[in-house]
């Protein structure tokens, strides 16, 4: 087994609304990424995803806990010591039209990490976003235009090249396909996974698309108002989720046979404000199956049935009483 490449322990995240409030945004959150590994991290909105993605490439400054890369700690690390880390940490965002300065031309967009991280010449960094391009299914004359010129799709392919042009050892992608059409995401996952085989790059795929996280993933992260509740093999949890609001999500996934018989978990209930977070599981107020033990006992993130790669914070499990009931339609 690979070792991780990013390891994140009790990651916590608050932000400030006024002098005595504070936006609970991430709590506690734990998990590793190994080499050459795609981690899916998904939840509803307001779950915490993108904040931990900017916070593990210290684009956001962690208000506790700890995360190392490579090994080294980089949790306190000033601005400026940040910087030179950017080569080997990457991020793709939701959006491609917001992420890239609409007066560059696209080949000096490309260039442009090359120019802040290596010590090519000019001509080399031409050549360099050339051969970029192309790798990303992009044609050469696109280089010398705009972006408002190009499509979605050629934007965030731009943003994937210029994620790539470092060769870091870690790309998080925050929501990369959700702005696109579903032909151009197709292609934009195809490629995603192309470069994780050739370049052995860790992945942090953050979306709300389960089909696409799915496909994507090795393993996934379920989030609920900033915490974790599961994190297991995709295919684990897809086919077998323990913690109760991980069975809701998954049930919402569209199966790929239409005649299949879907058994959806339909969800009740209020969420609570992050800004004052219940005791106990947060999930509680919306559980189908919560005891009074759930809303005062904070669950841990312990092993299901002894298996140590699949983890959930729920109460129940131990009392085989983690499964909550569904509403049956006759056919998708």
């Amino acid at each position: 087994m690979t070792a991780p490449i990013l390891e994140v322990e009790g990651l916590v995240k608050h932000f400030d609304v006024s002098r005595h409030v504070k936006v609970h945004a991430v709590n506690g959150v734990s998990f590793s990424i190994r080499e050459g590994e795609t981690l899916g991290v998904v939840g509803e909105s307001g779950s915490g995803k993108s904040t931990i993605g900017r916070s593990v490439i210290r684009l956001l400054s962690p208000t506790g806990g700890t995360i190392r890369f490579r090994g080294r700690d980089i949790t306190n690390l000033p601005e400026s010591a940040c910087r030179p880390l950017r080569a080997e940490m990457q991020m793709v965002f939701q959006d491609p039209w917001s992420a890239l300065n609409p007066r560059i031309r696209i080949g000096d967009l490309i260039a442009e990490p090359l120019k802040l991280h290596t010590r090519l010449s000019a001509a080399e960094r031409r050549d360099r976003a050339e051969a970029l391009a192309i790798r990303v299914r992009l044609t050469p004359e696109l280089l010398t235009r705009f972006p408002a010129e190009l499509s979605g799709g050629q934007l965030q392919r731009v943003c994937i090249a210029r994620a790539i042009a470092t060769s870091p050892k870690l790309i998080v992608l925050d929501e990369p396909t959700s702005s696109l059409d579903l032909s151009v995401r197709a292609g934009i996952l195809e490629l995603l996974a192309e470069l994780k085989a050739e370049t052995g790059a860790a992945m942090m795929f953050i979306s709300h698309d389960l089909g696409t996280v799915k496909l994507i993933s090795d393993r996934i992260l379920v989030l609920y108002l900033g915490s974790v509740v599961e994190y297991a093999p995709t295919a684990q949890v897809f086919a077998d989720a323990a913690h109760p609001y991980s069975q809701a999500l998954m049930s919402a996934h569209l199966p790929a046979d239409p005649d299949a018989v879907l058994k959806r978990h339909v969800l009740q209930g209020e969420i609570p404000s992050p800004i004052n977070l219940p005791p106990g599981c947060h999930f509680a107020s919306r559980c189908p199956v919560a005891v009074p033990r759930c809303r005062i006992e904070t669950p841990r993130l312990d092993a299901v049935a002894g298996d140590a790669e699949h983890r959930a914070a729920c109460l129940r499990i131990a009392e085989g009483a983690n499964r909550i009931p569904a509403l049956e339609d006759a056919h998708g």
